[in-house]
């Protein structure tokens, strides 16, 4: 298939829990729906696989793609739509934390592209959460070329990396078509980065 920008697209919102089962079955009924609306492809959150309640959760709910039913689910659901799939889930990492990637996992159900998230969300907000997610994830340190699919060249990022330009101006210059900015927000902190994505102006005049 040719790859073009006019092929239709599906992006898809849930909000993940720390069961596996219950976010698989979200993203079945999503899965659905993009495929009722003629998309090629299906856009899923960051973090999609789970959100634990803690670091510790974080890392023990982790499982490698080959024994994560989420992803082993996913797989199934491409395949048997025939449809492209771009998700965010989590993968061990060698120091004992887990990596934040996003996968793409083709029209076959195989897994083609890996994006491990370099930007780690560590925040203080006055009046707000304080989150560090550097005490469970582990930074990723390259960045994944744009790729071609159905629906265009894609670039691959996650949610924080948004606040630096670098990456959005690299995939550019090889030309990518479709840059991916999957989320996890809590309420304030996704208040704070929306008004950023909306304001371009404070965006392009901001300290990074």
């Amino acid at each position: 298939m040719v790859p073009s920008l006019t092929s239709q697209k599906a992006v898809g919102q849930l909000c993940s829990t720390a069961s596996m089962a219950g976010n698989l079955a979200q993203c079945r009924m999503l899965v659905q729906k993009a495929v009722k609306a003629g998309a090629k492809a299906l856009f899923l959150p960051e973090a999609a696989d789970y959100i634990g309640s803690s670091p510790a959760e974080t890392i023990s709910l982790v499982r490698s793609v080959q024994d994560s039913e989420f992803v082993l689910g996913l797989q199934k659901e491409a395949q048997e739509a025939n449809l492209h799939i771009n998700v965010g889930i989590h993968e061990p990492a060698p120091n004992g934390k887990v990596k934040n990637t996003l996968i793409w996992i083709d029209d076959k159900g195989v897994i083609t592209q890996r994006y491990q998230k370099i930007h780690l969300f560590d925040v203080d907000i006055k009046g707000g959460p304080v989150l560090k997610e550097s005490s469970s994830v582990e930074k990723g340190m390259e960045i994944l070329p744009p790729f071609d699919s159905p629906i265009g060249r894609v670039g691959l990022s996650i949610c924080f990396d948004l606040r630096f330009p670098e990456i959005a101006l690299a995939l550019k210059r090889q030309n990518a078509q479709i840059i991916t900015y999957p989320s996890a927000f809590t309420v304030p902190t996704g208040w704070h980065i929306g008004k950023l994505c909306f304001e371009p102006e404070p965006l392009r005049r901001s300290p990074m």
